[in-house]
Order: C-alpha cells, then structure tokens, then sequence
C-alpha cells in the first residue's frame, strides 16, 4: 500500500504541475464570474420595427399601435409580479396588481398600472422594502416599434408596393435600419377583409396575433353597426372578455419546475465527472505513454510491481477529479450564498438534493466508482501505446462510445422525460450507469434500482480491475506495433496462464 500512494502521490503532483489543468480548473470559476456580464453584453434584442400604412385615415395604424403598447405594459406587469412573488415583496403595496398574482392582467388592469405611474412607480415602492442584496427588476425591451411612413412611399399606388417596399425591407445603405414589417390597411378595408403583410423574414406569430385581434374586432364592430346595432354598443360588444382568475405556484415552484431544479445538482454532477475524467483520464494517459516512450517505465518497475504502478495511477487520477470536483462545487456554492442574482436564485433551491443523506451517499459511490470504471478505461490504452498518435485510434472511439449515450440521456432529463426504454439501458449498462443514476437521481429513481444497479456497477468494476491488472502486466514493457483486438485478448490469457 505505501508504494501504491507513492505512485498515486507522484501521478497527483505530476497532473497539477500542468498549466492545461489549472488553465481547465478555472474555467468554472471564471464562467461563474463573468456570466451575468456576458449576458447584460450578449442582450442586444431591439425590437421589430413595423411601418403601417394605413389608407382607412390613420385609425387602423392608432389602434395597433396602441395594442402593441397595451400588450407590452402587460408582460411587464406580468414579469414584475413574478418577481414580487419570488422575493416575497408584496409588503410594498398589497393594493397594487403586481402584489397580486392570481389573475390574469385586462386592459383595464394594464391602464391602472400606467395610470399609477408604471414600472418606475413599482419600482420606487419595491427599492424601499426591498432586504438588501435583492436583485432590481429590469423590464423587458418592448418587442415592436412603429416607425412612420415617408411621404414618398406613402403616395405609392398599392399596386406598386412589392416593388417601392425592397429597399425598405432590405436596405442597401450599411448604416441603415431595416424595416421588419410593413402593414398595408386598403382603403376599402371593411367593404373587404382583405390586408397585406411583407416582412423581411418569417413573421413572429405574436404581430399576426395583434394585428388579427386589433382588425377582427373592427370588422365586428362594423358588422353590428350595419345590423342595426348603435356604434357605442357595437364597440362594446366587441371587447366583450372573460375575466380570469389564475392561480399558479411561486417562480420553480410548479411540479415540472420543481423537477428540473432538483435535477440541476444531479446533472452537474453527472456532467462534472464526464468532463473531469476525460482530462484527468487523459492526462493520465499522456503521462503514462510519455513514460512508455522515454524508456522511464523499466526504471519505475525496477521499485514497484506492475500492479502497485497501475492501482497508484488510478488512486491519483482519481485523487484529481475530485481535487477538480471539489473546487467547482465550492465556486458553486458561494455563487449561490454570497452572490445575489439570477444564478444565486438557480443554485440555492438545486442544492436542496443534499438534505437527503440517501442522495448524498448515492452521488458520492456512483461519482467514486464511475470515475474508477472509466479511467480505466484510460490506463489500458497508455499501457498500450508507444505514442499519443497511437492512442488516439483507441481513446476516440472510447470516448465517443460514452459521451454521445450521456448526451442524449442529459437531454431527456431535461424534457422531463421519466421513463423510456433507453434511459433503462443506460442505467443498467455499467459504462453508462455512474451518468444514467446521477442524472436520474433528481426525477426519482426507485431506490431498488439504485441499490441493484450500484451492485452491478461494483461487480463490474471489480472484474475490469481484475482483467487490467493482467493486460496491463502484460503490455508495460512490450514493444511494437499497436496491437488488435485478438492480441489484447491473448495478452489478457497469457498473463492469466503466466500467474
């Protein structure tokens, strides 16, 4: 054993001696530091600039463009009352409607919101009760902008519109703002239903949603004045709507939500021990062909017996995933309790998982096993190789055989998606099963599947264990070309029949 943490001891200092591994170890860190400022950067949504041209008078282009600011002052409201809810703010102003959150907003609710002052209003009420560190709101950029006509398309005969609207749509100019849409309103709109839409792309279904809504409810109106009906009553009729009372759960309290942030932790940590054992398995396996090559290993083997070399490597690989595991986890956790933020409020309810002793003795042996199942994985092929060229025609398959079932299962997860046949055979095959149970952990796997699927994992790395020790003893010293998969084999019952 003293040799075996010799070994494990010099692997360890050798990895961390490495620039690649601290320049990989702060790559986290980093993230968790510039992210919220790469997205205030990232974030440069302008909204969708529509030009109406409206040959009714003016009244069609008054009234969509008044339901695109009615819509708009509504996701605010919407979004500023989420936000009250998840910080428990409603102490600010329990009479005002972003401190009541089990309805939907009307028009009329919209106008009283604007009326009272708004989102700056809101704003100016919550900075008060506010506890210190809480986030301030930022509303949303409107998603359209009316711009006006010019004159000289506005002369345009309506015929002539496909052809007078291209630089207008796609200008040539390089500092020119393009215009997203352009609305035509004929001037015998009413007599006929019939409007036009050119836009420089595949329209957003919300513009065709207002502009359907606005004009539907003018030709209903024009439809009941011609029946008799008097205007006042006409346009009553026609914004006629049910009030909706909706109760919904707090900001990641709904039961898909829910799910997927208690399965945050578990697939970080099925994600961290992907990402950890590829580097630490292959800086392991750069060490151990460099020694191969540099004749290094005949003086190494002269002190310790193959098996003490080959137990020490993965006792230090090891060593340094969880080294590597240990820092990213601790970064998280103080992005979560000593930062405020989008991605504090993301980390604190994700860590909830570790209330759980069960869950936590369950991360920790299928984070423990699975990195030693793997890795070996890694040993073998430096055992092999007399150069890094040599091991890359072993490690790509390998790798690609492991990171593309992952990939797809961490999507499932994310979906939802709780059952299915192939998330099953990736739990229970033990090349996959360290990643299928940490990523199912946070949707509820019966616990007998983690207590089965733990026993096959164990037997299944005891075995490995047991048929490396012998490939490994015999492939140390051997020289020559790399050999196929019949001599691996022979090598592994040679060494059998040799002991």
């Amino acid at each position: 054993m003293k040799n075996v943490l010799i070994v494990a001891g010099r692997e360890f200092r050798q990895i961390l001696g490495m620039r690649s591994f601290w320049l990989t170890l702060l790559i986290l860190p980093i993230a968790f530091g510039i992210g919220p400022l790469a997205q205030r950067f990232l974030d440069k949504h302008e909204p969708d600039r529509v030009m109406i041209i409206d040959r009714t008078g003016g009244g069609e282009a008054r009234a969509i463009e008044q339901r695109f600011t009615i819509e708009h002052n509504r996701a605010v409201l919407g979004d500023l009352s989420r936000y009250v809810q998840r910080h428990h703010l409603e102490g600010a102003d329990r009479s005002a409607l972003w401190a009541q959150h089990d309805r939907w907003y009307s028009d009329a609710d919209v106008a009283r919101f604007v009326a009272n002052g708004g989102v700056d209003a809101a704003q100016a009420k919550l900075k008060a009760a506010a506890p210190k560190g809480t986030p301030e709101f930022e509303a949303d950029k409107p998603d359209y902008e009316v711009v006006a006509v010019p004159p000289s398309l506005a002369a345009v005969p309506d015929a002539r519109l496909d052809e007078a609207l291209k630089p207008v749509l796609k200008p040539s100019g390089k500092d020119a703002k393009p215009v997203n849409y352009v609305l035509l309103v004929p001037a015998d709109f009413g007599a006929s239903p019939l409007v036009r839409l050119w836009a420089n792309g595949r329209p957003r279904s919300s513009l065709v949603a207002t502009v359907q809504d606005v004009l539907t409810r003018d030709l209903r109106t024009r439809f009941l004045a011609s029946q008799g009906v008097s205007p006042s009553a006409a346009q009553s009729a026609s914004v006629i709507a049910p009030a909706l009372s909706i109760s919904t759960p707090p900001p990641g309290g709904g039961a898909k939500e829910s799910m997927l942030v208690r399965s945050i932790l578990p697939l970080a940590a099925a994600y961290l021990l992907m990402m950890s054992l590829m580097l630490s398995g292959s800086w392991m396996l750069q060490g151990t062909v460099e020694e191969r090559s540099n004749k290094l290993l005949e003086t190494v083997l002269a002190c310790v017996s193959p098996e003490e070399l080959m137990y020490g490597k993965l006792l230090g690989t090891v060593g340094v995933g969880i080294f590597m595991i240990a820092v990213w986890i601790g970064c998280g956790v103080f992005a979560a309790y000593a930062t405020s933020g989008a991605i504090a409020d993301m980390i604190r309810p994700a860590l909830d998982p570790l209330s759980s002793p069960g869950t936590i003795l369950a991360m920790l042996y299928f984070f423990v096993v699975g990195y030693v199942t793997i890795s070996v994985f890694f040993l073998a092929i430096g055992s092999m190789s007399d150069s890094m060229r040599d091991a890359q025609g072993y490690l790509m398959p390998v790798i690609m055989a492991i990171i593309l079932p992952i990939t797809i299962l961490m999507q499932a997860v994310l979906a939802g998606n709780t059952g299915g046949v192939m998330m099953e055979v990736l739990t229970w095959v033990p090349v996959w099963t360290p990643f299928a149970v940490l990523a199912r952990l946070g949707l509820g796997i019966p616990t007998w599947e983690v207590i089965g699927t733990g026993l096959v994992l164990a037997a299944f790395t005891a075995i490995e264990l047991v048929l490396l020790a012998r490939l490994f003893r015999a492939s140390l010293l051997a020289q020559g070309q790399r050999p196929n998969l019949a001599e691996v084999v022979a090598r592994i019952r040679g060494s059998a029949a040799g002991a």
